[in-house]
């Protein structure tokens, strides 16, 4: 019975094979890396889309504010009702013989403290 010679490749083909593997690897790596954390990436897309939600949302608020405020703008052109509204709140104006009194403002949102309105001994 013959021996069948076993064939071995030289270490530089070897060597070439492995670096090959690798570099292909870490290429893969790279790639992925730049489609997720790349300026056009997928995080960045997301943060885009977010931006532009909020955006639209902020549109729609202003056009609303927009409406309204033609509306307001419409009535004081056309309305007398309105103007004289917009005179006794605004400037305080009043009309003949009428007597306006003024309350002072409460602070936004605190409550009286009891201790304050408590008689001092």
């Amino acid at each position: 019975m013959r021996r069948r010679a076993i064939h071995r490749e030289p270490r530089w083909k070897l060597w070439l094979r492995r670096a090959g593997v690798y570099a292909g690897g870490a290429l893969i790596v790279l790639v992925l890396m730049h489609t997720i954390f790349g300026p056009y990436g997928y995080l960045s897309m997301r943060r885009s889309q977010h931006e532009i939600e909020q955006l639209r949302k902020e549109i729609e608020r202003l056009d609303r504010e927009n409406t309204a405020l033609s509306g307001e703008i419409r009535a004081l052109e056309t309305d007398p009702a309105a103007i004289e509204k917009l005179a006794r709140e605004e400037m305080g104006l009043a009309r003949p013989g009428e007597m306006i009194y003024r309350l002072p403002d409460d602070p936004a949102g605190q409550k009286p403290n009891p201790e304050q309105n408590a008689p001092q001994k």
